[in-house]
């Protein structure tokens, strides 16, 4: 079986109701599970969840709520491949046989169907513990990174050696695009970094938003429409 396990949980602090809340007519989590299903990746979609709204929510959307999740991995502080585990454990116990597991987020509005199916072959190239995973080119070099005091509001670069070096000479930096990561059941039990020897599948810049805060959420669905607007 090939899951696809969309984590949810009800308690987003910085904005309330996020992974439910209407972006751009509909709900956020329903372009998640939209995705999934275009994908024909899954025997299975699932959202993981504490929240009867959220539950309810993902139901007419098409996906499964096939058990509650525990308080204890529903705190501002349970990381995400703890949910994957649980909900991986929850189907092996209720005998289901997992080949392939797909983390998708909630709040990935911009996720492709047909980078979900790049990401499934992408995994069959790599060894049972490793990932694959989206990511994206930072839009400045790292190299020439600033950090500001606190005391001063004075300017440091973090790597002041690297002032002289011309921009095109410095070696490209990448950073998780937040969308979905694919891994093998025994990755999701066992592993303490995502990233670390696994595959990044690059994504154009213009198809990755974090979506924190009001700001991001504004920006977000003017880039949503932009791209409907254009067929994508």
């Amino acid at each position: 079986m090939k899951l696809c396990v969309i984590p949810a949980r009800g308690g987003s602090k910085r904005i309330p109701r996020k992974n439910i809340r209407e972006f751009c007519g509909k709900p956020m989590i329903a372009w998640s599970i939209e995705a999934a299903q275009a994908s024909g990746c899954f025997d299975q979609i699932i959202v993981s969840t504490d929240d009867a709204e959220i539950e309810d929510v993902a139901h007419q959307c098409g996906a499964k709520v096939p058990f509650m999740r525990p308080a204890k991995l529903a705190n501002d502080f349970a990381g995400t491949t703890p949910v994957i585990a649980h909900a991986v454990k929850w189907h092996q116990d209720h005998g289901h046989e997992l080949a392939a597991v797909c983390c998708l987020y909630a709040t990935a509005p911009f996720v492709a169907p047909d980078d979900i199916k790049r990401g499934l072959d992408s995994l069959a190239e790599l060894t049972p513990n490793r990932f694959v995973f989206t990511a994206t080119a930072y839009a400045s070099p790292i190299q020439r990174a600033l950090k500001i005091e606190l005391d001063s509001g004075i300017a440091r670069m973090w790597q002041p050696d690297q002032f002289s070096q011309r921009s095109q000479d410095l070696q490209p930096a990448y950073h998780d695009a937040g969308q979905f990561y694919w891994g093998r059941p025994q990755a999701w039990l066992s592993s303490e970094n995502l990233f670390e020897g696994s595959k990044p599948l690059l994504l154009p810049r213009w198809r990755v938003q974090d979506i924190d805060t009001e700001d991001d959420w504004t920006r977000a669905e003017l880039m949503r429409r932009a791209l409907t607007e254009v067929g994508g």
